[in-house]
């Protein structure tokens, strides 16, 4: 997810990070698997996009970590969504549902 424009791939990215943690607190291997799965393999996030993508999202204030222990008794770094990031997947929603309908007015129109 990394290439084309990186502020709407950013933007997505992002979207689709706080998507995932409204299920509950995740490590970033895991985010990365839902997201893939539930996209039936379409979309794939790879660990050069979605370290950063975390880092800056919980530097905002929209999730905060803390360590614990995966599934598979290793350490991992879980993340939540926090209030601010729940304020901010609302306007992201918002943002994506405004694009997708200008796009498929495009698409039908064009």
């Amino acid at each position: 997810m990394s290439k084309g424009n990186p502020d709407v791939l950013q933007g997505t990215l992002d979207l689709l990070i706080l998507k995932t943690l409204m299920r509950g607190p995740m490590h970033g291997y895991g985010i990365a698997v839902h997201i893939q799965q539930v996209s039936d393999e379409v979309l794939r996030v790879e660990e050069g996009s979605l370290y950063p993508a975390l880092h800056r999202i919980e530097q905002a204030g929209w999730i905060s970590s803390e360590w614990g222990t995966s599934d598979n008794n290793r350490r991992a770094k879980y993340y939540r969504v926090t209030a601010l990031g729940r304020k901010q997947l609302a306007k992201e929603e918002e943002n994506w549902e405004r694009l997708t309908r200008a796009v498929g007015k495009v698409l039908r129109f064009a």
